[in-house]
């Protein structure tokens, strides 16, 4: 099937985009821009909450901030391996959240969260369509393309969690 054209627009078929673009798409949909799936994403989220409300404890959850802390990790982490061809991070450290005791504190790491979203993202499209389907760093790891869909989907799996803590909190407040 071939793409059609309405008007100005020319209406793409999923199989026509580029796998690049299609995939950091839903990177941003899920960290920074997006609605259509989870009508939130991460930016919007964590921007919503003061640090006291990101540090808050609500019975056994992780709280927003080592939720955030946890996602940005991985993608420092997977950032830094696009670049020097190392896994450098164990998930053992993931949630490894130094204190956040200020707002500036807890801004600092929302903009080092959204900072890494973007260049994720960005890594994600500037990335030719043949590297998808290679080894990511070893086999053992599955392929490039698994280990970006992983971010996409803990990401989501995340996202769902910090929608709830921040209703628990807010709510409780009224």
């Amino acid at each position: 099937m071939g793409s059609k054209k309405t008007g100005e627009f020319k209406l793409l078929n999923f199989n026509e985009m580029a796998r690049n673009i299609t995939i950091a798409s839903r990177l941003r949909e899920v960290l920074l821009t997006g609605r259509w799936i989870a009508n939130t994403n991460f930016k919007e989220q964590i921007q919503s909450v003061n640090w006291q409300q990101a540090t808050q404890k609500v019975d056994s959850l992780n709280t927003i901030a080592a939720l955030t802390f946890h996602i940005n990790y991985y993608l420092a982490g997977l950032l830094n391996a696009f670049e020097n061809g190392r896994l450098e991070i164990s998930d053992k450290y993931s949630f490894d959240l130094p204190p956040i005791n200020s707002e500036f504190e807890w801004n600092k790491l929302v903009a080092d969260f959204l900072s890494n979203s973007e260049k994720f993202a960005n890594k994600v499209e500037e990335m030719d369509d043949t590297i998808f389907d290679q080894p990511f760093i070893d086999e053992k790891y599955g392929t490039f393309l698994r280990n970006i869909e992983g971010v996409i989907e803990h990401s989501y799996y995340h996202l769902g969690q910090i929608s709830l803590i921040r209703k628990m909190i807010t709510q409780n407040k009224s």
